[in-house]
């Protein structure tokens, strides 16, 4: 009987489960490189606790710079302490949005300026949920022949394709090696 339905079982449940997979961009490869990035000023708040909230935090960020007449630019994270290390609780981000330089941000933000550095970035076009995980794999990959290890802050900058029906692109930025 189970022979039988095999099929039906994966026309319904696994091909539309990698058509979503594939559609996320999780098929997508990752490009890794060493090269030159910067300066990225952007307007944040800082975040503490779990990283599978920082949303929430971009989305009080995004609409402080709307109320403010700011256009919000890219997604900017920058992670402060190791996921794979840190308690849920005590992990730590700076989260915001590109902004111009001169805008006069409300006094909630706060704003800084990562200047111009060498950097190893993983560049991919994926979905949000997707991308990071698929970013971070493809630097300690890139690293660990050397001996190496991501290192902090890593600064994570998402342009969204600006439809709906495309992934944006996610680079994640850490110090050269």
């Amino acid at each position: 009987m189970i022979r039988k339905q095999w099929p039906v079982f994966v026309l319904a449940f696994v091909l539309p489960l990698l058509a979503v997979y594939w559609w996320w961009g999780g098929f997508n490869k990752v490009t890794v490189a060493e090269l030159e990035s910067g300066p990225h000023f952007y307007a944040y708040l800082e975040h503490e606790g779990e990283l599978g909230k920082l949303p929430k935090t971009q989305a009080r960020v995004f609409a402080l710079l709307e109320q403010a007449g700011i256009t919000p630019g890219d997604t900017i994270t920058v992670l402060l302490t190791d996921p794979r290390k840190t308690a849920k609780d005590a992990q730590r981000a700076k989260t915001g949005y590109r902004v111009p330089l001169d805008a006069k941000l409300p006094r909630e933000l706060m704003s800084e300026a990562i200047p111009r550095r060498r950097v190893m970035a993983a560049t991919v076009q994926a979905a949000v949920a997707l991308a990071p995980s698929k970013a971070y794999q493809a630097l300690a990959d890139q690293l660990a022949p050397s001996g190496h290890d991501i290192t902090l802050p890593a600064v994570e900058i998402y342009r969204p394709s600006g439809t709906a029906s495309r992934v944006g692109e996610l680079t994640v930025e850490i110090a050269a090696p």
